[in-house]
């Protein structure tokens, strides 16, 4: 059964334990100069207030790592690869939106998701990260989410900040994407639902809604980063988007029990049209998961970790 105490004791409580992860020791202590209310202003929900379990598994100064098989679809071709799923919560400021190395009262506790993939394509490599800052309050869309692409042929960087709209910052090294800056209407992102998943699966939306699909997707596919309308499927293990006009499906399987761990997901993509029409689907299946603080992992001695996950 879910214990309830004050709210503010919550806030306190997961602010002064958040302070462990990936801490900048060179950072000095600035003022915080903004509260949520002045960056993130929107209609939100009553907060969540955090179980006993889920403040023991994800406030002990430790992050969840857990490494999968990858097959991803690119280029037509099923590419072999791995994937990483880093969870840890920490403390963002609200004003500038990123990692807060002090506490202060106006911090907004979040459960970051750093996603990486790695696989090659032939002789070339790529390497790709999203990360996704969503308050454990659970009663407002994510404050941030990036996304980067690295390959040979270039680099491409995506940025959406969660102020009084969704603000967009894009570099491409593709003719016609360059350097853009513009702005969305809030919806639902497939990004933090991944999260929104962690701290509790029945608060995801289903039935028909317009979401604004992973900045990994939109890139590789080059598809407008936009909001389409979709259909979500939740079961008692899985989570199933259905975007239509992309002809795009994504599955996440989990564990139906907390702390809900990812077990592996599907996401099946149908380009061109007739004779030329080919449906290819990205698999992760999950290797091995632990809990660690990796930040203090920085040895060679620490390599044994990545055997440990099955990533050597």
């Amino acid at each position: 059964m879910i214990k309830y105490i004050k709210p503010i004791l919550v806030v306190v409580a997961v602010s002064l334990l958040s302070f462990t992860a990936c801490k900048d020791e060179s950072t000095k202590e600035k003022p915080e100069t903004a509260m949520r209310s002045e960056v993130i202003a929107e209609p939100k929900p009553p907060k969540k207030i955090l179980s006993e379990d889920f403040k023991d598994y994800w406030y002990n100064g430790e992050a969840e790592i857990t490494s999968y098989k990858l097959e991803q679809a690119r280029y037509g071709e099923i590419k072999d690869g791995t994937s990483v799923l880093i969870f840890v919560t920490e403390d963002f400021l609200p004003k500038e939106q990123v990692k807060a190395n002090h506490y202060n009262a106006s911090n907004i506790p979040v459960l970051k998701l750093n996603m990486t993939k790695n696989f090659n394509t032939g002789i070339y490599p790529y390497s790709i990260m999203q990360s996704t800052f969503f308050p454990v309050s659970n009663n407002q869309h994510a404050i941030k989410i990036s996304a980067s692409i690295q390959e040979w042929c270039g680099q491409v960087y995506t940025q959406l900040n969660n102020r009084e709209s969704f603000e967009i910052m894009s570099h491409s090294y593709f003719e016609g994407e360059a350097d853009n800056t513009f702005s969305l209407e809030k919806n639902w992102t497939e990004n933090e639902l991944w999260v929104k998943l962690r701290i509790d699966p029945k608060s995801l939306p289903v039935g028909d809604i317009t979401i604004i699909p992973s900045i990994e997707s939109a890139r590789l596919n080059h598809d407008e980063l936009k909001a389409y309308k979709a259909t979500a499927i939740l079961k008692e293990d899985s989570y199933t988007i259905n975007y239509h006009e992309l002809r795009r499906t994504l599955q996440i399987e989990f564990n139906s029990k907390f702390p809900y761990e990812i077990l592996g997901w599907t996401e099946t993509t149908t380009t061109g049209k007739g004779p030329s029409e080919k449906t290819l689907t990205t698999k992760a299946t999950k290797l091995e998961s632990l809990k660690t603080d990796y930040w203090n992992k920085k040895s060679n001695a620490d390599l044994s970790l990545r055997t440990d996950l099955k990533l050597q």
